[in-house]
């Protein structure tokens, strides 16, 4: 339950998550080259290595990465020193602006669970005063309790099927 309120803390979970990632990409790149900036290349790869680790670590739909077209010209719009080249800072800021549309699916995506799972939960609730000995004791449950217990699950089963 925890990681979940972690998750619903906004703004800053998505700096954090975003910030690992991306740290995490240019370290490999700058392991790889031994220089502190990234090239065209480095940068497209690095682009397609964040989505995957988007795609792989966050609840949601395939969010699929920007055309190489489009990562020249947002390299052009983030290289302040104009060498051509990306260093940590301007990654760290490209990258944020290229997967802000991703997290704000994600955030859309935990609203709707967390708002949809307490109504259903209140509907099943209901459903079960007719079905013997489940009825019963789903009845005696507080109706909070039952909420929270039916919104910990839909958030298991969310959780359960991106691992797979």
């Amino acid at each position: 339950m925890g990681q979940v309120l972690d998750r619903l803390q906004g703004k800053q979970w998505r700096r954090e998550q975003i910030r690992k990632i991306t740290d995490k990409v240019f370290d490999h790149f700058k392991n790889e080259t031994g220089t502190a900036t990234l090239r065209f290349e480095d940068v497209y790869i690095g682009v397609l290595l964040v989505y995957n680790d988007i795609n792989k670590r966050l609840p949601g739909p395939h969010f699929d990465p920007p055309s190489k077209d489009s990562i020249r010209l947002l390299i052009q719009e983030h290289d302040i020193n104009l060498d051509g080249e990306i260093d940590r800072e301007e990654f760290a800021k490209l990258i944020k602006q290229i997967t802000a549309d991703a997290f704000c699916v994600v955030s859309q995506g935990l609203i709707v669970t967390l708002v949809a799972a307490p109504t259903i939960a209140m509907a099943t609730k209901k459903a079960t005063e007719g079905v013997p000995h489940v009825g019963k004791v789903v009845q005696r449950v507080p109706t909070s309790v039952y909420a929270s217990l039916v919104t910990l699950l839909v958030v298991l089963v969310q959780h359960a099927r991106q691992e797979f």
